[in-house]
């Protein structure tokens, strides 16, 4: 056990505490994500009403560190990606010390306008730099699905925990379950989301981000009971992503997800989709962050501390 604060709290991943640099005092996340790249833009144009082409690279830039600069307060981490932005929120110091930096290290396999088809790990990435920027952690999205590339996936994914772990980083692992090529008749969401973190979890990353199970749509106790099936398999700090889900939805399946075991959420649209148009700073400091205070609320009243998952427990008992 180490000493964190005023708590005491188990080592994980071989002596690092890298899930508390993420992590709220109550052992919890309430984390924003800006690290959008190509589904920013086309945001940005469909509410425009322009092609996305016509959407400059700084736009997106400024658009993120306004979230930074109006959420950061109240996150314990913010998700940022480095085409578009990352330098610019470190050298200008745009986050308070309260809220840690994480940096996106997947490269997108993305037409325009289009979903993310598949990820690989950035090699360019320079983990020494980044834990001398600050930052807390990387984050890598694998799109996983029942196909021929499940072990290169597996790989993938090893690397990065790996890679994470050398250089005393948290790894924020992020699986997105789609269809394979003809299983869009058969695929279930939920199924898939158990698959997924049956096969990527036990690579013990600091922290596992999964979708919501049913888009979020559905009662407490059912999403509950869903969200349980992915508890069941993954003994590790697990979040939610909002993806796919309405805003107005996502205060629930947050709670759900946490009263099944999850220990809080990073999340991106549903906190800041309706600062794109109109008044982008006062639709941050109002709507937004309501709902991330909302949010941060829940995850502390039903959220499982970081250091009570399986993983912590066997550590210190070891």
């Amino acid at each position: 056990m180490t000493r964190t604060g005023t708590r005491t709290t188990p080592l994980l991943a071989g002596g690092s505490l890298a899930p508390a640099h993420l992590a709220r005092e109550t052992g919890t996340f309430a984390m924003v994500a800006a690290d959008q790249r190509d589904s920013l833009r086309t945001m940005m144009a469909e509410r425009a009403g322009v092609p996305g082409e016509d959407i400059p690279h700084d736009h997106l830039t400024e658009f993120k560190m306004a979230v930074a600069r109006e959420l950061g307060p109240h996150a314990s981490a913010l998700l940022i990606d480095r085409d578009y932005g990352y330098r610019q929120l470190i050298d200008d110091s745009v986050l308070p010390g309260t809220c840690a930096p994480i940096l996106a290290v997947d490269v997108l396999d993305q037409v325009p306008g289009q979903a993310v088809e598949g990820t690989s790990l950035d090699e360019a990435v320079d983990t020494a730099a980044v834990v001398a920027d600050g930052t807390r952690g990387l984050k890598l999205l694998v799109i996983w699905r029942r196909d021929d590339q499940r072990d290169a996936r597996v790989e993938l994914a090893a690397r990065f925990v790996e890679l994470c772990r050398e250089a005393g980083l948290a790894s924020v692992l992020e699986p997105v379950a789609r269809p394979a090529d003809g299983e869009q008749d058969t695929f279930v969401l939920n199924d898939a989301i158990v698959d997924a973190a049956r096969e990527l979890a036990p690579l013990r990353p600091s922290l596992y981000k999964c979708q919501v199970p049913d888009g979020g749509v559905g009662s407490l106790a059912h999403l509950t009971e869903q969200a349980t099936r992915i508890d069941a398999v993954v003994d590790v700090p697990w979040v939610v992503l909002s993806q796919g889900v309405a805003a107005a939805d996502f205060p629930t399946a947050v709670e759900a997800a946490c009263r099944a075991g999850a220990s809080g959420f990073l999340a991106g649209r549903a906190l800041w989709t309706d600062a794109l148009t109109g008044d982008r700073d006062a639709a941050l400091r109002g709507p937004s962050t309501d709902r991330l205070r909302l949010l941060a609320d829940i995850v502390d009243t039903h959220g499982r501390p970081w250091w009570d998952t399986a993983a912590a427990r066997a550590e210190v008992s070891a």
